[in-house]
């Protein structure tokens, strides 16, 4: 039942999306075009039947960019804060896109006031709408409704980690009826018996869905838990024991009658995506050689004056699939017998002050371009390591060479979060490794919105 109430209500919401959305272009035009216009023209003439195409072209839009962006999915539920961020951010994304378009293709006129207008009337008002629904939603489950009741089997920690959720994320609508356990455990609840006894509890009230988390030593109780829920048609999920070993996108595949789960799947190994990112990368690379050819000339100038060496600093780094490449960068330090395999700090003596400054705000890293260009890097991804760093990291950090399933980066997640130079290597993987399983199209693009508006000067100190 609460499932398909939740779909009904996942409907209604993109539904009166919609709307906000035609309505909100409509008004924006009303505003620009009547409102703002000298000679107030008739209404006729404001709202035509292009001004109706173009605002449910425009609202179309604006819902798949949303789609894609898991706002209407309720298996992702956010905090109203990243909801409301996700909104702001995605709706800008979607506009400023299809603005180009237009411009690029000169397919309609349109009015950049107009758009501008638009984007700040749909925002305020989804953003409006959400906090109406909320304020809703709370006064309701005050009241004990519109609720999800679930029934916790176990009593281990991925059960406690799941009650922990429950109480911390009260958004997501779940209240916790109980647990059942052999014996009582602090922090569940109150418990409803023993794992014999679910078929007693299913019957005796309304659940809605029973999460299973039995210990490795408690699988045998499965198949009976299990038969109770078919029994009395509950719906049930499973917490599996070996939960910390599951990826965020969990690939499953057959073999024979085996259900096998990959759990070193991640999102670009789908072909669509990879295709999607190298393809941004052989773009963006172009458009930013292009670009920066200037700053480029300029750097290379100071650098060969600093240096009196090779403007370029070629240096061995392990990418995709642990393959060697040369990376480039303009060189900021000294010619020193170490440069292969010394890790550069904060304060060293082999900067010139040039090579502090270009460093300071990453010029240094320009000439990567052309890495991304030939296919060895991306403009996003985890940074690229010697492999002098790579064979000594990988016995010491956990899930290490795990990063070396993508091309490695111009920039990423935990360059955007503060990892850069001289920090801690353990907070650095955790960043990579986050942004690989959760890899998508948008959070490249909010790397590189991060990136552009901070994270491209960084904590080094200019030599004096």
């Amino acid at each position: 039942m609460f499932a398909s109430n939740q779909k009904i209500i996942t409907q209604l919401n993109v539904l009166s999306d919609g709307v906000i959305l035609f309505i909100s272009y409509l008004l924006s035009t009303f505003i620009r075009f009547y409102i703002m216009y000298g000679a107030h023209p008739a209404l006729y003439r404001v709202w035509n039947g292009s001004y109706f195409a173009a605002a449910a072209v425009f609202a179309l839009i604006e819902l798949i960019v949303f789609y894609f962006a898991h706002l209407y999915s309720y298996l992702h539920r956010k905090r109203f804060r990243t909801e409301a961020v996700y909104i702001c951010f995605f709706g800008a994304v979607s506009i400023i896109g299809l603005m180009a378009f237009l411009y690029l293709t000169r397919i309609v006129d349109f009015s950049r006031i107009a758009m501008g207008i638009y984007l700040i009337l749909s925002t305020c008002f989804l953003i409006g709408k959400r906090v109406v629904i909320r304020l809703i939603l709370i006064k309701l489950r005050q009241n004990g409704r519109a609720l999800k009741h679930v029934v916790l089997v176990g009593d281990g920690r991925h059960a406690h980690q799941y009650a922990e959720g429950i109480r911390t994320n009260p958004h997501l609508g779940f209240t916790l009826d109980g647990y059942l356990s052999k014996v009582d455990k602090e922090g569940l609840g109150t418990r409803l018996g023993t794992y014999e006894d679910l078929e007693k509890v299913l019957s005796a009230q309304r659940v809605d869905e029973v999460i299973v988390a039995l210990e490795v030593h408690e699988v045998n109780y499965m198949n009976s838990i299990i038969a109770a829920c078919d029994k009395e048609g509950t719906r049930i999920s499973i917490i599996p024991y070996f939960n910390d070993y599951i990826p965020v996108h969990p690939v499953f595949y057959d073999v024979g009658e085996s259900r096998i789960i990959d759990v070193r799947a991640i999102p670009l190994d789908n072909v669509f995506n990879a295709f999607l990112k190298r393809t941004i990368d052989i773009i963006g690379s172009l458009i930013l050689i292009l670009l920066t050819s200037p700053i480029m000339l300029i750097v290379a100038i100071g650098v060969k004056i600093s240096t009196k060496s090779t403007v370029l600093f070629k240096q061995q780094r392990v990418g995709k699939d642990k393959k060697v490449f040369t990376m480039l960068k303009f060189r900021s330090m000294k010619e020193n017998s170490s440069e292969q395999t010394g890790w550069s700090k904060d304060e060293d003596n082999r900067k010139t002050k040039f090579g502090s400054i270009i460093r300071k705000f990453s010029l240094d890293e320009l000439p990567q371009f052309f890495n991304v260009l030939v296919g060895d890097m991306s403009l996003i991804g985890p940074r690229p390591e010697v492999p002098f760093f790579v064979n000594k990291f990988k016995e010491e950090v956990p899930l290490y060479l795990v990063r070396q399933q993508v091309r490695p980066g111009i920039t990423g997640w935990a360059q955007v979060n503060g990892y850069r130079g001289d920090t801690s290597i353990e907070g650095r993987i955790k960043c990579d490794i986050w942004y690989i399983e959760h890899w998508s199209i948008w959070l490249d693009i909010i790397i590189l919105f991060k990136t552009v508006f901070g994270g491209m000067i960084n904590s080094e100190k200019i030599a004096k």
